[in-house]
């Protein structure tokens, strides 16, 4: 019940918070951008026409209006990167946390007749823990090819293991801060559809929703939400579906 607490403890409400400052940093460039062109327009017209003097105090008061907005997106890009590097540490955190009472919930082994102390897992279950630490410290870094492969490795090595949903869940959304949102909805419906009773099920189905909305699959996110919603009520997933359904054109 612990590896599941804090498996629903992980990243769903990050996704959101990312992509809605997103779209403001990307809405205050296309209005600085608009601005941009106005600036054009008007400066060509006050070449023809000299005695346009209001349109040039206009200009001048563009011009600082345009030097504001500039501003205010750098400040909310870099709110964002650091907002970023926050929640992967977080992540990162959390998911080490859960490998450690994964160790703690391996059943005594025993050696040559002796005992083993409750809490030590067996080798390959000691193995498979440092494989998904070291894929997690990639992903603290930063480094989501790195992760990608470390959790693949991973996967590959150990299927069977509870660290398997939540690895194949970093996997995703690596790919997801890589920008490569096709292949971050495959690996987040593989997850659905390979542990169907995980966890991990209501956070990879709002990664697959925020995924569908950046490739403009408006539609088909409006039901992964809804979906979220009817079937895991009270997750923290079905929270911001609701919230981010109310939102959605």
């Amino acid at each position: 019940m612990l590896v599941g607490a804090f498996a629903l403890a992980q990243p769903a409400w990050a996704l959101f918070g990312n992509a809605e400052l997103t779209r403001q940093t990307q809405a205050l460039q296309q209005r600085a951008d608009a601005v941009d062109a106005r600036l054009g327009k008007i400066e060509a017209a006050l070449q023809d026409n000299r005695k346009l003097l209001d349109l040039l105090q206009e200009v001048e008061t563009l011009k600082a209006e345009n030097a504001r907005l500039r501003g205010l997106a750098e400040m909310q890009q870099h709110q964002l990167e650091t907002l970023g590097k926050r929640q992967n540490d977080l992540y990162a955190d959390l998911d080490q946390r859960l490998a450690d009472l994964t160790k703690a919930a391996q059943p005594a082994a025993t050696a040559d007749g002796v005992a083993v102390p409750a809490g030590t897992p067996p080798a390959d279950a000691s193995t498979a823990s440092r494989n998904y630490e070291t894929a997690l410290a990639l992903f603290r870094e930063a480094n989501y090819p790195g992760a990608i492969a470390g959790f693949g490795s991973f996967l590959k090595a150990h299927p069977d293991s509870e660290l398997a949903a939540n690895a194949q869940y970093w996997i995703g959304y690596s790919y997801y801060a890589l920008k490569d949102y096709k292949t971050a909805l495959a690996q987040q419906q593989k997850l659905v559809a390979t542990y169907p009773g995980n966890p991990k099920v209501p956070d990879a189905l709002f990664n697959i929703a925020t995924n569908q909305i950046a490739l403009e699959q408006t539609a088909a996110a409006r039901k992964t939400l809804e979906e979220i919603v009817a079937k895991h009520p009270g997750t923290p997933a079905a929270t911001l579906a609701a919230r981010r359904l109310s939102t959605l054109k």
